[in-house]
């Protein structure tokens, strides 16, 4: 005989998100009980154009073990005044909250090879000591541990919100990254490739601007299938789920190197074909997995001419924004490390080994107490 699952009174939950576009903090309140997570209010906290700066010179280039340290630290200041500037901004006090979910900020993720590891930065004491409420952070290790990829995490969270919706539903997450989950009696999940990040790159390094508004310059250019049949030659897009990435490949440096066999390709064209680049690849999966609407959620959502070209791709997909389901697209990462922080707070394991390839399903995240 099957146990219902216990039935809990409604808590409060902060999450926090530095994706790998690197461009806010997002900090998201949210009222969690089993079977609902509400966001309640919401903040994007700025982020230092240096530390950024700082950040993708780490991630790029050397360093030494003072920088690195010095960064957890920086991070965790910064994640703590996003906090604070929540609470303060809803007249709330520390108490009311029951803990905090922190991601932190990549800045290397390994999940294959002899020694598979994540790395992701800023220091879960110094918030606890910094807002007075408790924090689980460190979610990644756990499911390394057991085999996996470490990531996506999005998929079990879109489950939970989506799972009852009709027909052959998937989720886009378009950050830095854009990651797909594949809704179904069996979840499925995974980096797809680039989102944002290559576009943001490129485009502030043309125009000095953080991100290509509305996808203008992208959409002034045009696609150089030279280049775009090389950028997707890249093994990464071959791979079979589950699979995960981030900067650590799709960087400058990567790009870069692509680029010296395209020198004649325009500025404004290369920013149309690594538009194109996230479209492509993320089609393909949707195609693969007959996805019949897909719901889409992160930065990406705003970029009204991505989202065009994601529609244009497949007129038999139903392409949307999370929004119109009631659930917030921009703060749909946040959330889902408040929910994260629930799940640990209350020792449940998070159903994630169908997507990363774990061994089994863990309690995932360590719990910084405050006092």
């Amino acid at each position: 005989m099957n146990k219902k699952p216990m039935l809990r009174l409604t808590e409060r939950y902060i999450g926090i998100m530095s994706g790998t576009s690197i461009d806010s903090v997002d900090v998201a309140l949210c009222t969690i009980d089993t079977n609902r997570c509400k966001l309640v209010a919401a903040l994007d906290y700025p982020f230092d154009p240096q530390l950024k700066e700082e950040i993708l010179l780490m991630i790029n280039g050397e360093t030494t073990l003072k920088q690195v340290g010095t960064l957890n630290q920086r991070l965790g200041q910064l994640f703590s005044d996003a906090v604070n500037a929540l609470l303060k901004q809803e007249n709330m006090k520390p108490g009311s909250v029951k803990a905090i979910g922190s991601h932190g900020q990549t800045l290397w993720h390994n999940p294959e090879g002899e020694h598979p590891f994540s790395l992701q930065l800023g220091d879960a004491s110094l918030i606890a000591a910094e807002t007075g409420i408790d924090v689980v952070s460190d979610f990644r290790s756990k499911e390394i541990a057991l085999g996996g990829q470490g990531a996506p995490f999005a998929p079990v969270f879109h489950q939970f919100l989506f799972g009852g919706e009709k027909g052959r539903t998937g989720v886009l997450n378009i950050g830095g990254m854009a990651n797909l989950s594949v809704l179904g009696e069996e979840l499925i999940g995974f980096d797809t490739g680039p989102g944002n990040a290559l576009m943001d790159l490129w485009v502030h390094k043309h125009q000095e601007v953080a991100f290509d508004k509305d996808g203008t310059w992208a959409k002034a250019g045009k696609v150089d299938q030279a280049l775009l049949d090389e950028l997707l030659a890249e093994p990464y897009f071959q791979k079979k789920a589950p699979k995960s990435t981030g900067r650590e490949l799709f960087n400058i440096l990567w790009l870069g190197k692509i680029l010296r066999s395209h020198r004649a390709v325009s500025s404004e064209n290369v920013q149309a074909t690594l538009l194109a680049l996230t479209v492509v690849s993320i089609v393909r999966e949707v195609k693969r997995y007959g996805i019949e609407t897909l719901l889409v959620c992160g930065g990406g959502v705003h970029n009204s001419y991505l989202m065009q070209q994601l529609q244009n791709a497949d007129s038999s997909v139903s392409v949307k924004s999370t929004d119109a389901l009631g659930v917030s697209s921009e703060q749909m990462e946040a959330m889902i490390f408040a929910w994260l922080a629930y799940k640990r707070v209350h020792r449940e394991e998070v159903a994630l080994s169908s997507v990363t390839g774990a061994r089994r399903n863990g309690i995932l995240g360590g719990i910084y107490a405050r006092d």
